[in-house]
Order: structure tokens, then C-alpha cells, then sequence
């Protein structure tokens, strides 16, 4: 019986290979965490090394394979963080290139691989109008494979609403953390700001990755124009060149009032279209990082 279907396969060989190559392009280790030691609670495991003390041999793994590994605690990795990726109707929309969702688990993918990297913790948490995947924080290697195969078997599902999702979120994540949310936002902006600012009044640090695709921005669509809203199946027909400027309109509103609420709350926002080299977007990343 096979445990993965042959579509799920191959998108998950491409992610580890796309997410292994990307980030070993770069130096790893651009970014220094300002949470360094804040935790010691337990981890995971690692192997026990000559002169080490001995009061943190986990002893019933000793038992169990006859190889001695020490408890890992969370001050040994440098950041704690969560990345939060939106797998609504909306995001697996594309005109040309790659979807939304694919550019969003490419970025998920190399994000996981760069934290794990560097011994940082990363957990991850799918969502669309409700969580659907939630993976805690680690900071192993052998950790990886689980966070891509959960991105490589997102399915569309769902209307976006970041609110609920995201209050559930901030609740239950009790430790200083790195949230990463990877969305179309295409929510109520008031909603979405609401959401996040939970997140900050936990002393959480966020950063934020709008995707859109570009054919959202410049809706260079031509004569009369069937508009199917891929969340509620809702149907409109249009001449795209009457109603272009009103849109644009909209959407520019739309975009100034998530900027105006994500600096009031000092979230980083990131807003990027599918049509941006993946390399770009995570090498202005990193450098980014570096410098704060």
C-alpha cells in the first residue's frame, strides 16, 4: 500500500531538493536571534559526547537502543518559531507561471530548511477558515521530511478568514516566538490586524509574507470576462476594461490599510507576487535578518 500518492511524491522530492539548494546557495547563519538562552525547557535529543555531565542521559533511551543521547533544551537552539501558511480556495489561484499555494510551500520549504539550519525551531500550522495541520517547534534535521510532507499534501479547502485561526494560535503559543505567516490575506484587513496584534501583545515577532499573483495587480484582462470567485463559486460577468480602474481602486485600498496596521503594531510586511524569483525574495530575507 502506498503511503504517498505519486503526485505527493514528487512534490515532496522537489521541495527538499529546492529547499537543500536555495539555502545552501547562501551562507547559512545571516540571521541572529534576539532570543538566545530565553528557554530551557526540554527539546528533543542529541547524541551524548565524551566528558559531558551525566544528569542529562536520557536513560530510557539508553536502555532502549544501548546509545547514549542527552536531553536537548530550547536554549540550546538559537529562535522558536512558527510558520503559519494559508491553504484556502484563494491561494491555489494562477494565470501564468506557479500558484500562490506553490510559491508558498517553496517559501515555507526553504524557511524550515535555513532555521534548521542554523539550530533554530520550527514548527508549522496550516489553516484555512480553521487550523487543519499543526506541527510544534523543533530543531532537528530528521525533523524536516514531516514539515514538507504536510506542505506537499495542502489541499485547496475553504474560505480564507485569518481571524479565528489566528486567535487559536496566539493562545496557544505560550513562548516568545517567531511567527511567519505565509498568505493572500484576502480577509477584512481589520480582521487580519486584529488577529496578528494578539500576537504582539505576547511579545511575539512577526513577519508577514503577502503573496499575489500578478494578474491580481495589474487585472490586464481583456473584453467581456467571466470573474469566478474561488472560494464562495460566486459568478460575475464583466467588460474587464470598465471596471479595471474601480478594482485597482479597491485593491490598492485593501493594501494601504494592511500597511497602515502593520507598521502600527510594528509587524514586517512583506508583500510579494508570484512572479518574483524565489531566490530574490529570500536573499532580501536574509540580508534583512542580518541587518536587524
Amino acid at each position: 500500500m502506498k503511503l504517498l500518492s505519486d503526485e505527493t511524491a514528487a512534490k515532496l522530492k522537489g521541495l527538499q531538493l529546492f529547499a537543500k539548494g536555495i539555502v545552501e546557495g547562501f551562507l547559512v547563519g545571516l540571521h541572529r536571534s534576539p532570543y538566545h538562552g530565553f528557554s530551557v525547557e526540554f527539546s528533543d535529543h542529541r547524541e551524548y559526547n565524551e566528558g559531558e555531565p551525566l544528569k542529562d542521559v536520557d536513560w530510557k533511551i539508553v536502555a532502549r537502543t544501548e546509545r547514549y543521547y542527552v536531553k536537548r533544551y530550547e536554549e540550546e537552539t538559537n529562535l522558536r518559531s512558527y510558520i503559519l501558511i494559508d491553504h484556502s480556495h484563494s491561494m491555489f489561484y494562477k494565470d501564468k507561471g506557479i500558484s500562490k499555494i506553490e510559491y508558498a510551500t517553496k517559501v515555507a520549504a526553504a524557511l524550515s530548511w535555513l532555521m534548521i539550519s542554523q539550530k533554530d525551531a520550527v514548527g508549522l500550522v496550516s489553516f484555512n477558515h480553521k487550523i487543519t495541520n499543526k506541527l510544534a517547534p523543533k530543531a532537528y534535521r530528521g525533523y524536516l521530511p514531516q514539515i514538507f510532507r504536510v506542505l506537499a499534501e495542502l489541499k485547496a479547502g475553504g474560505e480564507t478568514d485569518l481571524g479565528l485561526p489566528l486567535t487559536e494560535m496566539a493562545e496557544s503559543i505560550r513562548k516568545r516566538s517567531l511567527i511567519v505567516l505565509i498568505s493572500d490575506l484576502l480577509d477584512d484587513p481589520e480582521r487580519i490586524i486584529q488577529g496578528l496584534k494578539q500576537f504582539r501583545s505576547r511579545h511575539h515577532e512577526l513577519l508577514v509574507f503577502h503573496i499575489t499573483d500578478p494578474m491580481e495587480e495589474d487585472f490586464d484582462f481583456r473584453g467581456e470576462t467571466e470573474f469566478v470567485d474561488s472560494e464562495t463559486g460566486e459568478k460575475l460577468i464583466a467588460t474587464a476594461w470598465q471596471i479595471k480602474k474601480r478594482y485597482q481602486e479597491y485593491y490598492q485600498e485593501h493594501f494601504e490599510e494592511l500597511r497602515a496596521g502593520f507598521n502600527q503594531y510594528q509587524i514586517e510586511y512583506n508583500p510579494v507576487n508570484t512572479a518574483i524569483p524565489l531566490n530574490d525574495l529570500l536573499l532580501k530575507y536574509l540580508l534583512k535578518r542580518r541587518k536587524g
